[in-house]
C-alpha cells in the first residue's frame, strides 16, 4: 500500500480515513488568516486599529463556533475525542523520537495539549481585547466601559503580553509540523486540507 499524497510505502495495517470534517477544516484556515491579520494590523498602530478590531471580531466569531463544534460536531472534532490523561501523554512522549509516523486518528496527546492551549490563549486574547483601554482615547475596546478604567488598562497590558504568547505557540506549532514532516515522515498539513489521514486500522473502531 502506498500513500496517495506522498507516494511512499505504508504498513498494511494502515488505511486512509476521513478525519477532519469540512467545517473544522474551514475553521482552521480561517482562524490562521484572522489571527495573522489581527496580529499584523495590531503592530501598525492607531491608523489601522479599526481593521484590527474587525479581524478580532472575526477571531471571536470563529472561537465561538469552535467551542460549539467541540460539543456538537463530528467525533474527531469534539473535545471529548482528544482529552488525554497523563499516562497517555507520557506513553506518547516515549515514542516521539522514533523516526516513523504515528498514524494517530486525530490530535495526538501533544497536539491535543497544544490545541487546548492555543484555544485558551486566543479566548483570553479576545476577551482582553474587547475590554482593553490603551489610555489613548482612540483604540478603546468596545466593552471597556463595562469593566472600569483600571481593569481595562490591565486588560490592555495582558492583551499585549498574550499576543507574544500566541506567536510563541504558533511558532512551536509550525516547528512541530516540520518535525513530523522531516523526522517522523508524517504529513500533518494535507489532512487539514483534504480531511483524509493515514491511521492505524486498529485505532479507527
Amino acid at each position: 500500500m502506498s500513500d496517495k499524497h506522498s507516494n511512499t510505502e505504508v504498513p498494511s495495517n494502515v488505511e486512509h480515513v476521513k478525519i477532519w470534517d469540512p467545517a473544522l477544516r474551514l475553521f482552521h484556515w480561517a482562524l490562521v488568516i484572522a489571527v495573522a491579520t489581527a496580529w499584523g494590523l495590531g503592530e501598525f498602530g492607531p491608523d489601522v486599529m479599526t481593521l484590527h478590531f474587525y479581524a478580532g471580531y472575526a477571531v471571536c466569531g470563529l472561537l465561538a463556533f469552535r467551542l460549539i463544534w467541540g460539543f456538537v460536531g463530528p467525533k474527531t472534532a469534539r473535545f471529548s475525542h482528544f482529552i488525554y490523561g497523563p499516562n497517555a501523554v507520557i506513553k506518547y512522549l516515549s515514542t516521539i523520537a522514533r523516526r516513523e509516523p504515528s498514524y494517530w486518528p486525530g490530535h495526538n496527546p501533544l497536539g491535543a495539549f497544544a490545541a487546548f492551549a492555543l484555544l485558551a490563549i486566543l479566548i483570553a486574547q479576545a476577551v482582553t481585547g474587547l475590554v482593553s483601554d490603551p489610555d489613548d482615547y482612540v483604540n478603546v475596546g468596545p466593552l471597556a466601559s463595562y469593566v472600569g478604567y483600571d481593569m481595562s488598562v490591565l486588560a490592555n497590558r495582558l492583551h499585549h503580553i498574550l499576543s507574544k504568547a500566541v506567536m510563541i505557540i504558533v511558532v512551536l506549532h509550525v516547528a512541530a509540523i516540520l518535525f513530523y514532516k522531516i523526522w517522523k515522515r508524517e504529513n500533518l498539513v494535507t489532512p487539514m486540507i483534504t480531511g483524509w489521514k493515514l491511521v492505524k486500522k486498529r485505532l479507527t473502531s
